[in-house]
């Protein structure tokens, strides 16, 4: 995931799939990540286990969960959907340490993660991945299938028929802008090919790796008469938008848009919305716009690793995410989480925090997986050449 503004959206109704996504490797091998340890009944062990019913019961998962002690977690920074709050409540609730490592991580770079440190005691327990690496992860068998106990609420098009991945929580491509330093914040697409933007656009990092970048190419195709099946006229709208000296090839984070180096920014609108809180008080007026010429909504998807070390605590952790509580933290930080329908209805939603989503208008579509792979195939060969 790059910086948190560089990876990972107000309809309730968001529903089917799409994209994003940077870890380490290497290190001292290690013999821990072939069992983990035991806990499932009949004498399975956890690394096995495809639900809470091979455990016998929560209570046995968290107890195994707890013999672990540890939950290895990559690329997620603490203001990207509210994780560091997430990580804190889930550490708190079952007093397991999660080691967070290279939050700046992207998809990618979470897969490469997992095949390289196949083996190891550091390799990741769980994924937080863009939906393209993630059927890509699966079609690997780098993870592990298991259904969480809310499996049934997830929709069908948001997770894999055998549990080795699902959506997790989702948003919308939007435009972020710093109104203390742009008089008349852009709107739309066509409007960031103003001149009185030269100097001033940037993408949160690079499409070919960057989940939430390839968000904004694609809404950008959307933009331009492109479709799902042509994302073509997106590239060709940031080649222009690099002609004209708007867009920066600058990654933009919190960090650049405080020192007014990308004061607009195209990133999730979960991401923005958070940036205007966090900005309060330094100095920058943070808006947030999703554009309406270009409606694109994008969610992420979880994972489990196949050879995960501790495996009984990568299965607690999904328990936890797909829980209200944990759904309720994701919606806390502006995201939108895929059960986010079915509490509506049930009531276990935080209604405070669905009135605060970012405003959209129009309903969102998803591109199926052959034209995702048929977009990032493209952006992997024209993207750098458009940008020359």
């Amino acid at each position: 995931m790059l910086s948190s503004s560089a990876r990972r959206g107000a309809a309730v109704l968001l529903s089917a799939a799409v994209l994003t996504t940077l870890s380490a490797c290497g290190a001292a091998p290690d013999t821990k990540a072939s069992g983990g340890a035991d806990g499932a009944k009949n004498g399975a062990k956890p690394a096995t286990a495809t639900s809470v019913a091979d455990f016998g019961s929560l209570e046995a998962l968290v107890a195994a969960a707890q013999k672990e002690g540890k939950l290895n977690v990559i690329a997620l920074p603490p203001d990207w959907a509210n994780y560091g709050e997430i990580i804190k409540a889930f550490e708190a609730k079952y007093k397991i340490k999660v080691s967070s490592e290279n939050p700046d991580a992207s998809s990618s770079d979470e897969i490469a993660a997992v095949k390289s440190r196949k083996g190891q005691d550091r390799a990741p327990d769980v994924l937080d991945l863009g939906i393209a690496f993630a059927r890509s992860g699966a079609g690997e068998n780098l993870f592990a299938p298991y259904k969480v106990a809310a499996w049934d609420k997830i929709p069908a098009g948001q997770k894999d028929a055998d549990g080795r991945w699902y959506n997790d929580y989702g948003g919308y491509v939007s435009i972020g802008c710093d109104a203390a330093k742009i008089t008349n914040c852009p709107q739309t697409f066509a409007d960031l090919l103003k001149p009185e933007y030269k100097g001033k656009v940037a993408l949160n990092g690079n499409p070919t790796k960057s989940g939430s970048a390839f968000g904004g190419v694609y809404a950008a195709a959307l933009a331009n008469k492109g479709s799902f099946a042509d994302i073509q006229p997106g590239i060709d709208f940031f080649g222009q938008l690099r002609k004209s000296g708007n867009f920066i090839p600058v990654e933009s984070t919190p960090a650049t848009v405080e020192k007014g180096e990308t004061p607009i920014s195209i990133d999730w609108d979960y991401l923005n919305a958070g940036y205007a809180e966090q900005f309060k008080g330094k100095g920058v007026d943070w808006k947030v716009a999703v554009p309406t010429d270009g409606v694109y909504a994008q969610f992420y998807s979880q994972a489990i690793n196949k050879e995960a070390p501790n495996p009984a605590a990568a299965r607690l952790w999904m328990e936890f995410l797909y829980s209200a509580e944990g759904q309720n933290l994701w919606l806390k930080g502006h995201a939108r989480p895929v059960l986010l329908p079915v509490m509506t209805q049930d009531g276990t939603v935080d209604k405070d925090a669905v009135a605060k989503l970012p405003q959209v208008q129009g309903t969102p579509s998803f591109p199926a997986s052959t034209e995702l792979d048929k977009a990032k195939a493209t952006l992997a060969e024209k993207w750098d050449k458009a940008l020359s």
